[in-house]
């Protein structure tokens, strides 16, 4: 089954890759500004800003409330271990690097890196993984499909459409992301 997963986890990482030229070519501008985005993303964060907690609220739900560039990052637990993340719905997997996968407990070998992805930081290696649990307050989802890059292909955790698929629902509310199990 796990092979099977692979192939479809594989799939659809090169059919969004493949997507990339027609994109650029529709609409240069949007990818630029795509682009320059991920770039940001990957900057150093400014110590001086305060870091915004998520909020629980009663039931399953949590507000990650967004930064002062608009993104929603919080603590959440891979594998029971916390993680600081940064949710981005653009993301089609969890993406996690090599070491958090370490952290986290995912035993990964060097022949795992053999689908090759396009990344801001140019073409990288990638493993498919099952990261067994994912946490952010009450809201706990087993078996989420997730992407490992090499550190220096991806310096943070980007929690993706694997994770928020299994939500039942997930908006933007009053400059804050709501999640709801």
């Amino acid at each position: 089954m796990s092979i099977l997963r692979n192939f479809i986890l594989l799939g659809a990482v090169v059919g969004i890759f493949a997507a990339i030229p027609a994109i650029y070519q529709q609409n240069p501008q949007a990818f630029d500004g795509m682009l320059r985005r991920v770039l940001e993303e990957e900057a150093p964060r400014d110590v001086a800003a305060p870091v915004k907690r998520a909020e629980p609220l009663p039931g399953r739900k949590v507000r990650i409330p967004s930064d002062g560039r608009g993104h929603y990052s919080a603590e959440f637990k891979l594998n029971g271990r916390t993680i600081h993340a940064m949710v981005d719905t653009g993301a089609t997997f969890v993406a996690i690097n090599e070491s958090t996968a370490r952290r986290i407990g995912l035993k990964l070998s060097q022949s795992d890196f053999r689908h090759l992805v396009d990344t801001a930081n140019g073409t990288t290696a990638a493993a498919a993984a099952t990261i067994g649990n994912l946490q952010i307050g009450r809201i706990f989802v087993e078996e989420v499909q997730a992407v490992v890059l090499g550190d220096e292909a991806l310096s943070g955790t980007l929690v993706g459409m694997s994770f928020l698929n299994r939500l039942s629902r997930f908006e933007m509310e009053n400059g804050a992301l709501l999640l709801e199990q």
